[in-house]
């Protein structure tokens, strides 16, 4: 079975599995319905997120500022869309969930968020450890009336660029997205499974010589969507398609340390793994975003307007904010907190290397020359020819159907809703012939009992 195929068949599985989950989900209780709500924080965030004991230590920490107990409730998630889906229908009330900007974004225009209290009694405002840098992009995401960061709180940021096999890929090559295209590399290429960086990749690439001439920006590139860039997405993305081995959301990285593949198009936390990873088996990754630009994201906490519990949010937000807890928290996962201090610059500070980048944007003009890792922290150049990928609005639909007919699939948006549908018709189905065969059988043996009686 090739990765093609064999990405396909999981995909059905993990469409089945990801039904009964959900299923589950509403036949299992978060927390007691007697428990005092005001004692209890419902956080709902990606998996594999946040630093070991990490939320253990916030309940101490919260009952040292209030003087009061609060017990988690801890939910994951793994596509932005499923987490709103439960936000916009009211039915759960997490207390503070983590989504990416694109999302935040769509929330603010919804009107879906609490703004962040930011004044504690005993406890300093951690918050304003952000980056400017950062809390400046978040603003960008501001509605009329409703500034982007009164309402979130940037949690971790990084690109989407090139992870390579130095083996077999010449760094020159890895710097520019051209090698997505390159038929040399025919069944060694993996592709993100996510249409918004497939998409922002196909129309800069396509556009290579007009930004080359500052003609356009990435920025304007990456957020048209107008029915020409689409179509040329379309294009190009099935241009790409017979030259990878499969499209992948997580498992990519592995299969780069194994050597089974050569390129990845990623982003950086996963290739910071990656990297480490492969290191140990003696196989030499890299990670470049390339030339001609990417993207930079942002995942941020936010508290949404059905949250019953605003006050402990704020609390952890804030907690999450401390330069000790930001830097547990990068352990922990391979990306870069937006916390900015002094402590986070000299813990990161590697004089091993021989790279220095420029991060004057993010830690201030003292940090203009700092040995540091470059794919947690891009120099300034590389972060310049960079832009966040907006929300798509009522084009989101379009540029999903464009997405499906690329992939070929059959596992379009309206497909996976209709075998989630299955699926749910015959859990149905199966549980009323149970209960009818057990109906059937009780009938029978009244039945019996009747006849013996007489």
């Amino acid at each position: 079975m090739n990765m093609y195929c064999y990405v396909n068949k999981m995909k059905r599985i993990v469409a089945v599995n990801l039904f009964l989950l959900v299923l589950a989900g509403f036949l299992s209780g978060c927390y007691n319905s007697g428990e005092p709500r005001e004692r209890v924080l419902k956080i709902y965030n990606w998996a594999d997120y946040i630093g070991e004991g990490v939320l253990e230590d916030f309940q101490t920490y919260y009952k040292e500022q209030t003087g009061e107990d609060i017990r988690i409730v801890y939910q994951t998630f793994d596509i932005n869309e499923i987490m709103l889906t439960k936000i916009e229908k009211g039915h759960e009330d997490f207390d503070v969930v983590c989504p990416s900007e694109y999302i935040i974004e769509r929330m603010l225009k919804k009107h879906l968020l609490l703004p962040i209290d930011t004044t504690f009694a005993h406890s300093p405002n951690y918050m304003n450890n952000v980056s400017p840098f950062i809390r400046e992009q978040i603003n960008k995401l501001s509605q009329p009336g409703e500034e982007a960061s009164r309402y979130a709180v940037c949690y971790m940021w990084g690109t989407a660029g090139i992870l390579y096999n130095r083996a077999y890929v010449p760094d020159s090559d890895a710097f520019s997205w051209e090698c997505l295209w390159d038929k040399k590399y025919a069944g060694k290429i993996l592709m993100k499974d996510s249409y918004r960086d497939a998409y922002g990749t196909a129309v800069i690439y396509a556009h290579a010589k007009e930004l080359e001439e500052g003609t356009v920006s990435v920025e304007d590139l990456m957020n048209d969507y107008s029915p020409r860039a689409m179509e040329i997405a379309e294009k190009y993305l099935k241009a790409m398609k017979p030259l990878i081995a499969g499209w992948e959301a997580d498992f990519g990285k592995e299969m780069m340390t194994k050597g089974k593949t050569w390129l990845n198009m990623t982003w950086s936390g996963d290739a910071v793994w990656a990297i480490e990873e492969a290191e140990g088996v003696g196989i030499h990754l890299d990670y470049e975003v390339p030339a001609e630009g990417s993207n930079v994201w942002y995942d941020g906490w936010v508290i949404p307007k059905y949250a019953r519990n605003k006050k402990a949010a704020s609390y952890f937000i804030n907690y999450l904010c401390r330069p000790d807890v930001a830097l547990r928290n990068m352990d922990a996962c391979g990306y870069v907190s937006a916390v900015a201090t002094p402590e986070i610059l000299e813990a990161k500070i590697d004089t091993t290397l021989s790279y220095f980048a420029d991060l004057s944007y993010f830690f201030g003009p003292a940090a203009d020359s700092i040995q540091i890792d470059k794919v947690q922290y891009p120099d300034r150049t590389v972060v310049e020819r960079c832009a966040m990928i907006r929300d798509s609005g009522d084009k989101t639909e379009l540029v999903l159907e464009m997405w499906s007919r690329v992939k070929g699939d059959n596992l379009g948006v309206g497909v996976v809703i209709v075998i989630l549908v299955s699926a749910g018709i015959m859990v149905v189905f199966t549980v009323y012939r149970k209960l009818q065969r057990y109906q059937h059988e009780k009938a029978q043996y009244r039945r019996r009992n009747h006849r013996r009686k007489k």
